[in-house]
């Protein structure tokens, strides 16, 4: 099964604040009256009655509705919530695997003997999360991941889709070729030109001919196409990193306000690593420029636990990498290498 939280950071929202279930509600940069940057992180379905949409710039959005309500990210909240979601699908699961902050693969071979049994699970599932976490969610079930996924889909929102093994195929052959897991707009534009618009025509391509355009990953397009995937879902408990992001609302070359929101960065992922009661040996700072190259400058250092080093450590990555001849339009600070300090102090 891939259970998927609708419209999360929203609906995350709504429970702070029941009244937005009714309201046009957006969650991501600030519109500053149309002259925002960033992006639409997500919004609710009575947002996208008018046309708004997760990843769309956020200007665009204000001009689609202005009166829109507009909510900045709660990265602690959201991440919260996302812990007690798992917590609660660990319990039906003989396995679970966190694929993001708001979606969870759960094997449930050893719980249920078939696909009927496997259907009324879900339906537990989803009133357990909706009762103890007080979130909406949606569930794809299938044999496999990628079915179940493509499953989930179809399922939004907050519902539940089954496709049997002997469904499969079908279920997957009128689709166009870019809904198909894996397949991004490049990938697609090659496809389509290439005679492939449906995951059906997809399935009955020659695996040589995919070979020949995409190389190994050409087996991969062949082989979900075609309803065949062989990953397991995989255990993983730990967070593997930590980070945020920042868009200037001007692109600048002052060092001095660079500087400074490195530095408010740094303080909001070191609050979280101490809530976490982590120590990091690694840390990354994210400069994309004006012109929309990017680059990543990472630093490894002893273990600890202070937070204060994450600032320290990614100003002194801008001041040895940073280009300065270009304007910086986005920042991100990242902690990585994580270990426990149960044994460890503080020096400072």
């Amino acid at each position: 099964m891939l259970i998927d939280m609708d419209y999360f950071f929203v609906a995350c929202e709504e429970i702070k604040r029941p009244e937005l279930k009714t309201r046009p509600t957006i969650v991501g940069a600030d519109p500053k009256e149309g002259r925002g940057r960033g992006v639409v992180m997500t919004c609710n379905y009575v947002a996208r009655k008018f046309g708004i949409h997760s990843a769309i710039p956020i200007s665009q959005a204000y001009k689609l509705k202005p009166d829109a309500e507009y909510l900045p990210m709660d990265y602690s909240y959201y991440e919260k919530k996302s812990a007690e979601v798992l917590s609660i699908v660990r319990e039906f699961a003989g396995k679970a695997e966190q694929v993001s902050i708001d979606e969870f693969f759960i094997d449930v071979s050893d719980k249920v003997e078939n696909y009927e049994k496997a259907l009324e699970y879900a339906k537990k599932i989803k009133e357990e999360i909706n009762e103890k976490a007080n979130l909406p969610c949606s569930i794809g079930i299938s044999s496999t991941k990628l079915v179940a996924k493509m499953a989930c889909e179809k399922a939004k929102p907050n519902g539940i889709k089954l496709v049997k093994d002997e469904e499969a195929n079908a279920f997957l052959a009128p689709l166009p070729v870019g809904q198909l897991y894996g397949i991004g707009k490049k990938t697609e534009e090659k496809l389509g030109k290439m005679g492939y618009k449906t995951v059906g025509d997809l399935a009955k391509a020659s695996m040589m001919k995919l070979m020949d355009e995409f190389g190994s990953f050409g087996i991969d397009i062949h082989n979900y196409a075609n309803a065949i995937d062989e990953s397991e879902v995989l255990e993983n408990y730990e967070v593997k990193s930590i980070s945020r992001e920042f868009t200037f609302e001007h692109d600048t070359k002052k060092d001095e306000h660079v500087i400074k929101e490195i530095n408010k960065l740094a303080k909001q992922v070191g609050k979280d690593i101490e809530e976490r009661k982590l120590s990091f040996k690694v840390v990354t700072l994210k400069l994309r420029y004006s012109d929309f190259t990017e680059h990543l400058h990472s630093k490894s250092i002893r273990p600890t636990n202070v937070a204060e080093e994450i600032a320290r450590n990614a100003v002194e990555l801008y001041k040895e990498n940073a280009d300065k001849e270009k304007k910086v339009r986005k920042l991100g600070v990242r902690a990585s290498g994580f270990t426990d300090y149960k044994s460890q102090k503080r020096l400072f």
